[in-house]
């Protein structure tokens, strides 16, 4: 699953980005300044950043600069034309490529692939931990195995996505529609009763109490996500 932040002050531009990027293997972030890309970047883990130059509020190039202070995270600009002298400062402060407006929606998808590709299977993501603990919960995704307070627990294939996901990210929240997607694969039409089902059935597994639950938590209207915690 490829986390890609859109950065652009142009709400139908995101929009059209949004539906040229859509897909299982994509989760989505929309930001409409370069401030809002950094606060997104400070709480998310991200993959690819496409971002606007010609923002209110701190500027693409700014913004650019100022996530090469934190992170190697390609990024591709989004210009005009008439940007010329702005792609090549972009360029040399540390952006990965540019697309020009208005997108070919096949070129787009082809750069961000390109830059993912690069990103992730040659090196230049962190990886992710194999062994994921929240407090008394631990997931060891080489063995496919969960404990709970060092006592193995017996999950279903979709119950372990689900808690995996839920793990990787503690205190996010994911909507049932969110799960559906990322876990499923698939569009989330009606799914909100089917993750219901499941996370009832993982409270069963991984909770002492599943109506007083100190790990799997609901957060009423918006969705579910792991606590954040100690082992106690």
């Amino acid at each position: 699953m490829y986390h890609i932040l859109i950065c652009d002050d142009d709400r139908d531009i995101v929009n059209a980005l949004n539906i040229f990027l859509d897909s299982p293997d994509h989760r989505l972030f929309s930001a409409y300044t370069g401030r809002e890309a950094l606060e997104i970047l400070e709480r998310e883990e991200i993959h690819l950043v496409l971002m606007d130059i010609m923002m209110p509020e701190m500027d693409g190039i700014s913004a650019m600069a100022e996530i090469r202070k934190r992170s190697n995270v390609p990024v591709i600009l989004l210009t005009a034309k008439s940007e010329d002298t702005d792609k090549i400062l972009g360029l040399n402060v540390g952006a990965d490529d540019y697309i020009t407006k208005p997108f070919n929606p096949v070129e787009v998808a082809a750069r961000v692939r390109s830059q993912l590709r690069r990103y992730v299977h040659l090196g230049g993501a962190p990886r992710r931990p194999e062994v994921l603990r929240c407090g008394g919960v631990e997931l060891d995704d080489r063995a496919k195995s969960v404990t709970l307070d060092g006592e193995p627990v017996s999950l279903t294939p979709t119950e372990y996505e689900i808690l995996k996901l839920l793990m990787e990210h503690p205190g996010q929240v994911y909507s049932p529609k969110e799960i559906y997607r990322l876990v499923w694969k698939d569009a989330p039409f009606g799914s909100e009763n089917t993750v219901a089902v499941h996370i009832r059935h993982l409270r069963e597994k991984i909770e002492l109490d599943p109506a007083e639950p100190r790990w799997l938590k609901v957060v009423w209207g918006q969705g579910y996500k792991m606590e954040k915690g100690e082992r106690t």
